[in-house]
């Protein structure tokens, strides 16, 4: 199911294209060569200073990392995350040989968004989580006490959003995108007014 995103101007496909929808085919499978893509998108991202802070826990639909990731989500997201190809944790590494690292956050956020963008790019679905433990996380895989868990994503094919089960999961499959004007998002010589 496409939703583009209704824009004043037209933007990049891949991102007019991306949304977080939770219908995934349970059937589907993500190559070698798809999951390459998505990795090397994420590892070419910007970062302060070069310092690439993220990194990433990957498991396969069928391998013995998915189901520790999946164990890692809060029920809600386990609920229809299952179904995906791929299950990763989005890492912060926070140091480097030269002390701590600024904008780590920063950092994750933009490999993660280039992950999902080469998502779309490649004709896959993707949907982002807070909700999930870093506690399990760390525990789970032996994270070193310098990186910090801080996203789940799911990634794979569509599905048809009646195989969510729950009709409010359904309901909110199909509703429409929506997003601050730009009025209300970007300001000129004052804040709250608007630059277009």
């Amino acid at each position: 199911m496409r939703k583009p995103a209704e824009t004043s101007v037209p933007v990049a496909p891949a991102i007019a294209e991306r949304w977080s929808p939770r219908a995934f085919d349970d059937t589907a499978v993500i190559t070698d060569d798809q999951l390459t893509a998505l990795l090397e998108a994420a590892r070419w991202a910007p970062s302060f200073g070069n310092t690439q802070p993220a990194r990433y826990l990957v498991g396969r639909r069928g391998d013995p990392v998915f189901p520790r990731i999946l164990a890692t989500l809060n029920s809600g997201n386990q609920a229809w995350a299952f179904r995906a190809s791929a299950l990763l944790i989005g890492v912060m590494v926070t140091t480097n040989e030269k002390g701590d690292v600024p904008y780590t956050e920063y950092g994750l956020g933009l490999a993660s968004e280039n992950l999902v963008l080469q998502a779309v790019e490649l004709g896959l679905i993707a949907h982002q989580m807070a909700g999930f433990s870093a506690d399990r996380v760390r525990a789970d895989f032996g994270l070193p006490a310098d990186a910090v868990a801080r996203v789940a994503i799911a990634v794979g094919s569509p599905a048809d959003a009646s195989v969510l089960d729950d009709p409010r999961r359904v309901e909110r499959e199909l509703a429409p995108r929506r997003r601050l004007p730009l009025a209300e998002f970007a300001f000129g010589d004052r804040w709250g007014t608007p630059v277009l």
